[in-house]
């Protein structure tokens, strides 16, 4: 049974609806409305595209057409409209990761220019929020490439701040699931940079909090936040979101890439990855894929490929990592691949992402965001690997 807080936590969510100023020293400097914010992440407008002529084939040369044909749509997509949003954070990402994997500079030139532009800064919309933390660790990865320490200055005054913090007893700094990709894996990578165990310790601590109240030890899957413990899907399952879930396992990766293999945590954090990745293969679809609601699939017509690419994400690195056995993981992967290839259109759109939002939903079949694609993105530099 789950423990639970005094307070419970609120309702509303920050992700659309409220307004974000950013400062000065930031780019851009303007007061951007949650309407502004969802517009620069994506859209939902139909594509009269055919589908991409992409082979599902583990081979190289195969997937890495699929990664530059999403990627360079996207690049051209979200010219203008780079920001520093938790929704751009793992666009980031999965372009330093198409780069490395593609060989293709031009990808990491891409978010090295917008880190420039936008001054290595966080967005500092609030206190230590998780989700303006997010795009640090693309910041980090960048550090590793030129070790200047104007890099990661924003980012690791923010996380002393957070280091220092008193806990609310009332309420989680990470009260909901997603964070449990924002921000952990900075913080590790912080560590790592630093070689100061402080900020794995802080990271520890937090993600106990969280996990102690809304993971679900019998589905082993976590609720989103504290006002999902007691909901439940039309046919009397609760609701446990894929998207929600995709953050959580794909976190624990990033975590886990960070961490000293010889880390007393470490153990720990590989225990939840395999327990969460063997339940989540259970509850994967015909098509590869998996649904928005993962107890009620027959409730929502559409999978949705922003949840089933940061779960293949997680899985696929499991296995290049040998967390995970390639014999029983890999055509789990291999189907899920070959599943999301087929929302790819020909100019490249990568549709069947579920906007922005806290809960399974429905959706468009072009419906693409940024976050979506950047999961695509770091999926298809893992099948890189995979497929050596």
């Amino acid at each position: 049974m789950l423990f639970r807080r005094v307070s419970r936590i609120a309702l509303a969510t920050c992700f659309v609806g409220c307004c974000v100023m950013v400062s000065a020293s930031q780019q851009p400097s303007t007061l951007l409305s949650g309407a502004a914010i969802t517009a620069a992440a994506g859209d939902s407008q139909p594509d009269n595209n055919p589908p991409a002529e992409l082979r599902p084939a583990i081979k190289q040369k195969d997937i890495n057409k699929a990664i530059r044909l999403v990627a360079d749509w996207q690049i051209h997509r979200s010219a203008g409209k780079f920001d520093q949003d938790w929704t751009y954070a793992p666009l980031y990402l999965g372009l330093l990761a198409a780069s490395s994997a593609t060989g293709d500079r031009k990808y990491h030139e891409v978010v090295l220019e917008q880190s420039q532009k936008f001054q290595w800064k966080l967005w500092a919309n609030r206190d230590l929020h998780a989700d303006d933390e997010a795009i640090a660790q693309a910041y980090e990865e960048l550090y590793f490439g030129d070790k200047d320490p104007v890099r990661i200055a924003d980012a690791r005054a923010t996380f002393d701040r957070l280091v220092a913090r008193t806990d609310n007893p009332d309420k989680d700094l990470w009260w909901w699931c997603d964070a449990l990709f924002m921000a952990p894996a900075g913080l590790a990578e912080m560590s790592a940079i630093t070689g100061d165990h402080k900020y794995l310790d802080v990271m520890d601590r937090e993600w106990s909090l969280t996990q102690q109240n809304l993971f679900n030890p019998k589905q082993k899957l976590f609720y989103r936040d504290a006002t999902f413990l007691d909901k439940r899907e039309p046919n009397g399952e609760p609701i446990f979101w894929a998207r929600g879930n995709g953050w959580v396992l794909a976190g624990i990766a990033n975590v886990l890439k960070a961490m000293p293999k010889n880390d007393p945590l470490r153990p720990k954090y590989e225990t939840l990855f395999r327990q969460m990745a063997a339940r989540i293969a259970e509850l994967q679809q015909t098509d590869g894929l998996w649904k928005p609601g993962l107890l009620n699939p027959q409730q929502y017509p559409l999978s949705e490929v922003s949840g089933s690419a940061f779960f293949t994400y997680g899985l696929v690195w499991g296995v290049n990592n040998r967390l995970l056995n390639r014999k029983e993981y890999g055509p789990v992967i291999e189907r899920a691949w070959a599943g999301m290839l087929k929302h790819v259109y020909a100019d490249g759109r990568l549709g069947s992402i579920q906007p922005i939002g806290a809960a399974p939903d429905a959706f468009s079949e072009s419906s693409s965001y940024v976050y979506g694609v950047g999961a695509f993105l770091m999926t298809g530099a893992e099948m890189m690997r995979y497929a050596r």
